[in-house]
């Protein structure tokens, strides 16, 4: 009996760990165990663990477990960004100019319609100092948004994932070049040149066809320290690794990239993701009060999620199939396109990292962004579920592909 439980249980978890929406359900559950948390008798030794003074660092500027998980930990994350969007941009979904031209759009429009939206409330607040927070509603989260759409199984047709991974990783790249661009500050020229010659050590080690990985590994360390260092925000450090890491096959059809993607992509989806949710979604409601919750920065935050998103996002499609500039995904309702719009409001780790960057002085002011960060991803994450959910296809509850599958 204990054989067959055992088993029972393995063979559970290995369906979880496989399940595309794994590691969106382990987000969600990370995030309610840190309110829960940070709203219970733990709060103390909670905000203890995480931002209490270290007794020791190796790294002085790293002086809390915060600071490590978001400073460095984190790189690994943007360093695993960085090789997806390098393999999709070489051979992937956005290798081709036609098929990459709608996510494109899209993406675009859907950065800027959240931050006009968030704009839009704060400046009816006549609250103008909380313009910094501009870009916190811009980004989709990859790993929730594609557990979310995981959960509904077949009911989505496949052109509407590899339209919402593509979108996110577009979004992904213009959240990167908007920390590098609009949340650098003090920057310290000599360490910024020796970033670049780090850097320029990679690319040439690439040019050389060196494909060790262990050196590639080392050298990221050399340039993460230096742009932590340098006034730049250190996980930049990790995409700009990510780039130089050789993507040409051995005989045995292997590459660094592919080695690095491989090793590195279980230990983010399962630890250094829900860990930086963990240490940054706890918010003690009683601290920011229900005029806290209620003030402009989290219903703009909100807003701009679960309203600048799916306006942006599902306009922009819209328009570009109406007007030729690019096809809407085939075998999809406008319901599905709709509710997959709504999806792309889950903003949650991106939005989180961006929210300590925008007001890193404020804390009170990180705390309502948070609040408006995750009930703006929860409601687009509920509202997208149930559209997706109920939606049926263009010739009725299947698409083209899952009549044949079902044939």
């Amino acid at each position: 009996m204990v054989t067959t439980t055992k088993e029972v249980l393995n063979r559970t978890l290995k369906r979880f760990f496989d399940s595309e929406a794994s590691s969106g359900i382990l987000l969600i559950v990370v995030a309610i165990l840190a309110m829960l948390v940070a709203n219970s008798p733990l709060a103390h030794g909670y905000h203890d663990l995480f931002h209490g003074t270290l007794a020791w660092t190796p790294i002085p500027k790293l002086d809390t477990l915060h600071m490590w998980i978001n400073d460095a930990l984190m790189v690994i994350f943007f360093f695993v960004v960085g090789l997806e969007i390098k393999r999709e941009v070489a051979n992937g979904a956005l290798s081709n100019p036609e098929a990459r031209r709608l996510p494109v759009i899209a993406a675009f429009a859907g950065m800027a319609a959240p931050a006009a939206v968030f704009l839009l409330v704060i400046g009816s607040a006549g609250e103008t100092g909380l313009t910094n927070g501009w870009a916190i509603p811009a980004a989709t989260d990859i790993a929730f948004a594609m557990g979310v759409m995981g959960l509904l199984g077949n009911r989505v047709p496949s052109s509407l994932r590899l339209f919402l991974l593509t979108v996110a990783i577009v979004d992904d790249i213009g959240a990167v070049a908007i920390i590098a661009l609009f949340y650098t500050a003090n920057i310290k020229l000599l360490w910024i040149i020796l970033s670049m010659l780090v850097l320029g050590v990679m690319i040439a080690c690439n040019r050389f066809r060196i494909d060790r990985s262990w050196a590639y590994a080392i050298l990221a360390i050399m340039l993460w320290y230096c742009v932590l260092n340098s006034g730049v925000h250190a996980t930049i450090a990790g995409v700009l690794a990510a780039f130089t890491i050789p993507m040409r096959l051995d005989a045995k059809g292997d590459s660094p990239l592919l080695r690095f993607e491989h090793a590195l992509l279980p230990w983010n989806a399962f630890l250094v993701v829900p860990l930086f949710g963990f240490a940054n979604a706890g918010v003690e409601l009683a601290g920011v009060g229900l005029a806290g919750a209620l003030a402009p920065l989290p219903l703009g935050i909100a807003a701009g999620l679960i309203i600048g998103k799916q306006v942006g996002i599902f306009s922009a499609v819209t328009i570009a199939d109406w007007l030729g500039l690019a096809k809407r995904p085939k075998g999809a309702s406008m319901m599905q396109l709709w509710g997959t719009a709504v999806l792309c409001g889950i903003g949650f780790t991106m939005s989180l990292f961006i929210a300590a960057l925008a007001f890193p002085r404020y804390p009170i002011l990180v705390e309502e962004a948070k609040i408006g960060v995750l009930s703006g991803s929860l409601i687009s994450a509920l509202l997208g579920f149930a559209l997706l959910r109920f939606a049926p296809g263009p010739r009725g509850d299947m698409d083209e592909e899952q009549e044949t599958q079902a044939a």
